[in-house]
């Protein structure tokens, strides 16, 4: 029992502790890159939460999704009748990730590449001008039932700072996925924010607002928790 609690101990010491990576540096690096290696556990490196429906909840579990806006009507619409667009779209999953994240796909790009990737190499000025901004976090935001790909643009998302304050992204951009099915549209809508900026800390939970292209006062939540990954 002794020897089992000591090596317990020791993988909980040994595991890297896990927040939100604003500027990447040579430790969190290695671990990325011995991850995509294969030379030990990857860690994880982003935070999605599945906003599909099943059994009348969400797959993320119950409470993933809460009013801001509008009250718990427009939740409960959403749960009863996930697929019916009529009243609007709506979001399948939030996934938030940030440089660890990109890094570890170029870490893979160059193992699958037969090259060796060291953390010097991973900060240098080539790969780290391909990857996010010092001190941004993606957000990538997966919906369906838009009545048309333009409708994409009238979708409002925010991050509530630590003063309680409705930060907008820095920027925004399109995953190119989308597609027109059954007369309606699905695709990825991708936001950059600062939460530095907004106040909140790298292993903090922050609250993501979103409301949809639809003509009505319904606004969701979902937290997002930047102290999940790297």
């Amino acid at each position: 029992m002794r020897k089992t609690a000591l090596l317990s101990l020791a993988v909980l010491l040994s595991a890297p502790a896990l927040a939100w990576v604003p500027k990447l540096e040579e430790t969190t690096a290695k671990t990325v890159i011995d991850g995509a290696y294969g030379r030990r556990d990857a860690v994880a490196t982003y935070q999605t939460i599945d906003l599909n429906v099943k059994d009348g909840q969400f797959v993320s579990g119950a409470g993933a999704v809460k009013a801001f806006d509008g009250g718990d009507k427009c939740v409960a619409d959403w749960l009863t009748a996930p697929t019916d667009f009529k009243a609007g779209s709506r979001p399948l999953a939030v996934t938030a990730s940030g440089q660890a994240d990109q890094l570890y796909f170029q870490a893979v790009e160059a193992r699958d590449s037969f090259k060796n990737l060291s953390a010097a190499d991973a900060l240098g000025a080539d790969l780290a001008g391909k990857r996010l901004a010092d001190g941004l976090l993606r957000v990538d935001l997966q919906v369906r039932g838009l009545p048309t790909e333009k409708a994409r643009d009238a979708y409002l998302v925010r991050l509530r700072g630590a003063d309680g304050k409705l930060v907008a992204p820095a920027r925004r951009s399109f995953v190119n996925d989308w597609k027109q099915d059954a007369g309606t549209w699905a695709g990825t809508l991708v936001y950059y924010f600062e939460p530095l900026k907004a106040g909140l800390g790298a292993s903090d939970k922050a609250e993501l607002l979103i409301r949809t292209e639809a003509d009505t006062n319904c606004a969701y939540s979902v937290t997002l928790d930047l102290g999940s990954f790297q």
